[in-house]
């Protein structure tokens, strides 16, 4: 894998270097805090199927929690 030089301002390259871990390189350090793959480039990964299926279980864990918070709200308001 090839190399380039970039110009940096000096604050943005003390803000990456007091974010470096010590076993890190910079290119691994400006690679780690960037991130991983936008939402543009996962979108269409999952089928519709799986799409359908992800939402169904998001839905569940919402609900539950909501169930489990109005348990907590009313047994503190009738502490």
């Amino acid at each position: 894998m090839g190399t380039k030089h970039v110009r940096l301002d000096e604050d943005v390259y003390e803000a990456i270097r007091a974010r470096k871990h010590e076993d890190e390189t910079f290119s691994e350090a400006v690679e780690r805090l960037v991130g991983g793959p936008s939402l543009l480039e996962i979108a269409g990964i999952l089928s519709d199927e799986e799409t359908d299926a992800f939402r169904e279980a998001v839905d569940d864990v919402d609900a539950v929690d909501d169930e489990d918070l109005d348990e907590l709200v009313d047994r503190f308001e009738g502490a």
